[in-house]
C-alpha cells in the first residue's frame, strides 16, 4: 500500500510540474543516472527523443517547458505494479511556436526507486 502512496505522489508531481512549467520541480523528480524517452506524433511528423541522464535530457525538458503551454489536464488512469506506474492522461497543448492548440492523449510509463523517477518512457498522440 505504501508503495502505491509513493507512486501516486510521484505521478501527481510530475504532471502538476509539466502543467505548471515547473522546469526546476521536474528536474527534482528525477534521478541523476535516469533514462527519458519521448515517442509521438505532432500533426505532420514522429517524434522521437532518447536521453540517459540529467544532464542530457534537462535541456529537452527546459524546451518543452518553454515551447508548450498545457491546460486542461485529465488524469484518466493509473495502475501501479511497483517499481512501475502507467499513467494514462490528457491535455490540451499549445505550442508558442505555432500558436495551436492541440488536443492531446499520454501515456507516462515511469520505473521509480529510491523516491525518484529512474526511467521514463512517454507517449502521445493528437486526439
Amino acid at each position: 500500500m505504501a508503495e502505491r502512496v509513493v507512486a501516486e505522489r510521484m505521478i501527481q508531481q510530475l504532471h502538476a510540474a509539466r502543467v505548471g512549467g515547473d522546469l526546476p520541480g521536474l528536474c527534482r523528480l528525477f534521478a541523476d543516472h535516469g533514462r527519458f524517452e519521448i515517442v509521438g506524433a505532432s500533426a505532420d511528423k514522429p517524434i522521437a527523443i532518447r536521453a540517459s541522464g540529467i544532464a542530457e535530457f534537462r535541456p529537452w525538458l527546459a524546451m518543452m517547458v518553454k515551447v508548450f503551454r498545457l491546460t486542461n489536464y485529465s488524469l484518466l488512469s493509473l495502475v501501479v505494479e511497483w517499481p512501475r506506474a502507467t499513467a494514462h492522461w490528457h491535455a490540451d497543448i499549445y505550442s508558442k511556436v505555432t500558436g495551436v492548440t492541440v488536443p492531446t492523449d499520454l501515456v507516462d510509463l515511469v520505473e521509480i526507486g529510491d523516491n525518484r523517477i529512474l526511467s521514463y518512457t512517454e507517449f502521445f498522440a493528437p486526439r
